[in-house]
């Protein structure tokens, strides 16, 4: 074989090597764009307010991980129902208990340094629980199992504040509460955006949920009245516009990253 056959196989080979390590990351990483946000947001919002300090770094990687392990372990329950071969489930087994083994290596060590860690991890469990469920009926998507993985993300503001100012839990409740309004909200404008797109109802009930969040972040701080406005114009026009999902994607980093700056600014 020539060189120009040779320069051909190389470069298949590592197309082929590229996209076996793209399914690798893949089954490790879940394609969940939003849930990075709603688990970065919150945290950093509390860690800016409370005063980053080290111990904010293992915390987020354990966290992280955390919600890695969770995920997997979540779909090895789905799949070991819906699925008869166990191929599919396996799959997850490896991800689940390596994430929960580095979750646990660094989150322990917190836990002793910081002991009231525990009983604020320990409120998590009856959401989670509920996620479980979820996963075992096959109804992941649902509204009440969105809204039930939202409240423990968004509490993270009152675990980070404390641990970064060493202040009393209400320090952060101001930033969890605008954060579990914004990403509770997104549930549901997202649902009017891909899977209920066209429902009347879902859109209705979109546009009543943003506009009574609105009213309370007014009364919480009329900074926050600017960017949930709009949240509001956006759940309220932007359906039924047949975006790409990859623009809703990015439409919601935008806010995101905007909630974090007016939290970190005015709070």
């Amino acid at each position: 074989m020539g060189k120009g056959g040779c320069a051909v196989s190389g470069r298949a080979r590592g197309a082929d090597v590229r996209r076996g390590r793209g399914r690798g990351r893949g089954r490790w990483l879940p394609n969940q764009h939003g849930a990075w946000a709603m688990l970065a947001v919150p945290f950093l919002a509390g860690a800016l307010l409370g005063g980053p300090r080290w111990a904010h770094v293992p915390l987020l990687v354990a966290w992280l991980l955390g919600y890695l392990a969770v995920y997997h372990a979540q779909q090895w329950v789905r799949l070991s129902r819906i699925r008869r071969t166990p191929k599919a489930p396996r799959r997850h087994v490896r991800p689940a208990v390596c994430c929960a083994a580095g979750a646990a290596a660094l989150g322990l060590p917190l836990a002793v340094a910081y002991p009231w860690l525990l009983p604020a991890a320990a409120c998590a469990v009856p959401f989670v629980g509920v996620n479980f469920l979820y996963a075992y009926a096959n109804r992941e998507r649902a509204l009440c199992n969105g809204l039930a993985a939202v409240v423990p993300a968004c509490a993270m503001p009152l675990v980070t504040v404390r641990l970064g100012s060493g202040g009393p839990w209400s320090a952060g409740l101001g930033p969890a509460l605008a954060c579990l309004l914004y990403f509770a909200g997104t549930v549901l404008y997202v649902k009017t955006m891909i899977r209920e797109r066209g429902s009347r109802t879902y859109y209705r009930a979109s546009v009543a949920y943003h506009c009574a969040a609105l009213l309370f972040v007014t009364a919480l701080s009329p900074w926050l009245a600017a960017p949930f406005a709009i949240f509001l114009l956006r759940a309220a026009l932007l359906p039924g516009r047949g975006l790409r999902v990859g623009v809703v994607g990015a439409v919601e980093v935008a806010c995101s990253v905007g909630l974090l700056g007016v939290v970190v600014g005015v709070l």
